[in-house]
């Protein structure tokens, strides 16, 4: 492949390296020049382009990194269609991702213009969760560059997800005097909420006293109809003969490990009783926070094998974020400044129910749409406000002129929601611990609403996920922390951040705002319905 400068009467065939105009017409970077093209860049005065010119021996990116993608090894896992000379590989199943190192980093050894990333092992993922992603750096690369990519491919299996087997789980909570039985009804309630995402489910629950011959007769009650014990205990574990793994040997079961070294997480038991797992729960576990409870329940869950040597192997990466309301916590650090969170305004859509009228620019009580809501964001308490513009920019920055709004303009608008979320995104300063994710064409959602979901996130500390919800179902808008700001370039077309939420391993805390958090106006009747009205031109 030959890059640089070329001159126009050249240019034929050669693949663009920026974004230019020809007359009226905009080339993207990456577009391969027709004679038409060469023509109106002739006609513009264009003399010479910047671009790539493939050798006969070359294949184009996507051509490549597609070649790759299916050369790959990898249960359970589907490939997207290529664009931009990258693949991205996704989970077809909900499970825990395995992954080879050797098969990457001898894909990656082969030249910089390719490159796979994957996520890290054992990670949880969702079905439809991107995994790994294959990207070939310039236009074009050699065809046996290529051809090497694929015999790594074809050593062993790169990665694959082990899908989760759906588990029936009986759990045992051990009972002191003193112990609030709300706090035994949350710890159950939560630990559902652990299993919905292997699908398991718990079959029931005892609760004796802290007594080793108590807990004992517990576990035996339960372990003939269950795949699974879960134990939590009133008292956390301070030694390999303390209550929870004496009781597991008292009915004949066996004690693997107790503690690891995952913080939090380290007050861990794991035992087996008939061939089956008991696990006593780290008191940190009553926390819906990612723990190292969650990393051995995943791995149980999807039938892999959890042994006293890979617990031992987890403490690299296993100093996790700390939870604060646990007993004694790492450091008690100074009260931290108020978290800021920014507003990033979603005002770039098409509005394609609308036939070829802009419902942002519809009427509302004197105002077009857009304006109401952006005058209630920019009320608010959010720090500032992003506003993202594509389709009619020039009419939608009209109407809202005189706010003290950032505009931000996503020329690739027409892909969907998810580039306008990374534009946002993009505009926001280091100082902005949030983002408040707003849709311009939800009328009801008033100033005291974005106070209410802000205030919600700086009292968690800006470290968790704020939803609004309607009647408990998700509804928008979304505060999203800034842990989160990079999985958002993974998104892709017209999605939003439901992934990143469900999937994140963060609390997300839901805050009920009525009908407010459902009401958006994607059509001419319900936008009429909202007491909106569209003008014959859509202005």
């Amino acid at each position: 492949m030959r890059f640089g400068p070329i001159t126009i009467e050249k240019a034929e065939g050669a693949i663009l390296a920026h974004a230019m105009a020809a007359g009226d017409k905009r080339l993207r970077k990456a577009h391969r020049l027709t004679a038409e093209d060469v023509r109106m860049l002739r006609d513009a005065g264009v003399r010479e382009v910047v671009a790539a010119v493939l050798d006969p021996d070359d294949l184009d990116e996507d051509a490549a990194a597609r070649r790759i993608a299916a050369a790959l090894d990898a249960a359970h896992v589907e490939a997207r269609p290529p664009a931009t000379g990258r693949v991205n590989l996704h989970a077809s199943e909900a499970g825990v991702f395995l992954v080879d190192r050797t098969v990457i980093d001898a894909i990656n050894g082969i030249d910089p213009a390719i490159t796979i990333a994957t996520l890290d092992p054992f990670a949880t993922v969702q079905a439809g969760q991107m995994v790994a992603t294959v990207k070939i750096i310039p236009f074009a690369v050699p065809e046996n560059l290529v051809a090497q990519a694929e015999i790594a491919c074809a050593a062993r299996e790169a990665f694959s997800v082990k899908p989760f087997a759906p588990q029936r789980v009986g759990l045992v909570q051990t009972v002191l005097p003193g112990v609030k039985s709300s706090v035994l009804d949350k710890t159950a309630r939560i630990t559902e909420a652990r299993l919905a995402r292997s699908e398991s489910r718990l079959t029931g629950e005892a609760r004796p006293p802290h007594e080793e011959e108590r807990v004992a007769a517990a576990i035996r009650a339960q372990i003939a109809d269950n795949d699974m014990i879960l134990v939590f205990g009133a008292s956390a574990v301070c030694d390999e003969d303390d209550v929870i793994p004496a009781a597991i040997r008292r009915v004949g079961g066996t004690v693997s490990r107790v503690g690891m070294p995952v913080d939090p997480g380290n007050l861990l038991v794991v035992g087996t009783l008939e061939g089956k797992p008991v696990i006593g729960a780290p008191g940190c576990a009553r926390s819906p926070k990612l723990n190292g409870f969650d990393w051995v329940l995943d791995r149980l869950a999807a039938g892999l094998q959890v042994s006293p040597e890979e617990i031992a192997g987890m403490g690299v990466g296993g100093l996790l974020m700390e939870i604060p309301t646990r007993p004694q916590p790492r450091e008690v650090a100074a009260k931290p400044a108020p978290a800021k969170v920014w507003a990033v305004l979603l005002a770039a859509g098409q509005s394609r129910r609308m036939g070829a009228r802009n419902k942002l620019l519809a009427d509302f009580a004197g105002k077009p749409l857009v304006r109401r809501t952006a005058e209630r964001v920019a009320e608010s308490r959010a720090a500032d406000t992003v506003a993202v513009l594509g389709h009619e920019a020039d009419a939608v920055s009209q109407a809202l002129s005189g706010l003290d709004l950032r505009h931000v303009k996503n020329e690739d608008f027409a892909t969907g929601l998810a580039s306008s979320l990374k534009a946002g995104i993009r505009a926001l300063p280091p100082s902005a611990a949030g983002a408040l994710v707003a849709l311009a064409d939800m009328p009801e959602v008033a100033t005291a609403d974005f106070d209410r979901l802000i205030e919600t996130f700086a009292t968690a500390g800006g470290q968790a996920i704020v939803r609004a919800t309607h009647g408990g179902k998700r509804g928008n808008p979304v505060i999203l922390p800034r842990a989160l700001f990079a999985e958002v370039e993974r998104l892709e077309g017209d999605t939003g951040a439901r992934h990143i939420i469900e999937s994140a391993p963060l609390e997300v805390i839901d805050v009920e705002l009525g009908a407010a958090a459902s009401l958006d106006v994607d059509t001419p009747e319900a936008l009429r319905a909202a007491g909106g009205v569209l003008s014959v031109e859509g202005r």
